[in-house]
């Protein structure tokens, strides 16, 4: 098999971790990946409760149909979650952890042999008035930070697939915020 990639998506029910994940395979499905998978993991959950989403991207068919036990990279949408999980469980080592947070990475705390990538993602959100019943948007923006820090799919593909799920001002709104994230992400 080919390179496999695999990420891990946390976020609060109602972020948007789930489409993020989805976002991203299908912008890997444009750009030739042969093999993508996107799919949510929750229980019983509810708006503001933890969860997990997972996108695989691959030069060949995936045949693994798992949830992702050691991804390459972890995604979290919401920095309040260091506090109830540890987004390195599991993390390949050399791997990467982009959080959505407001400090520099160095301020987190994280230690071990993996980088570690921080966006202020809520405040890009908020600046272009991206909230949905009182709740930031999330998951836009942080796809140009996964865009920048991995070269993995490039940022105009991502805003072209964006732009396809939401029309008009909104899907512009939503692109700027990916384009914003992607200029300001630091590692």
């Amino acid at each position: 098999m080919g390179k496999l990639i695999e990420i891990r998506w946390h976020g609060r029910g109602g972020q948007g971790a789930v489409t993020a994940a989805q976002i991203l395979a299908e912008a890997a499905y444009l750009e030739g990946y042969k093999g993508v998978q996107a799919f949510p993991y929750f229980g019983a959950e509810r708006r503001g409760a933890p969860i997990m989403a997972f996108t695989r991207m691959s030069d060949e068919e995936i045949r693994i149909r798992s949830q992702i036990y050691n991804p390459d990279f972890v995604v979290v949408l919401d920095s309040t979650l260091l506090g109830l999980i540890r987004p390195d469980e599991g993390l390949k080592d050399g791997g990467t952890i982009i959080i959505n947070s407001s400090k520099e990475p160095y301020e987190l705390n994280l230690k071990g042999n993996f980088q570690i990538c921080t966006t202020d993602v809520t405040t890009v959100a908020q600046d272009l008035g991206l909230i949905v019943a009182g709740i930031p948007v999330l998951n836009t923006p942080i796809l140009g930070a996964f865009s920048k820090i991995t070269a993995l799919v490039s940022l105009d593909t991502l805003t072209k697939v964006i732009g396809k799920k939401w029309h008009g001002e909104i899907g512009k709104r939503n692109a700027e915020a990916a384009r914003l994230t992607f200029q300001q992400t630091t590692c």
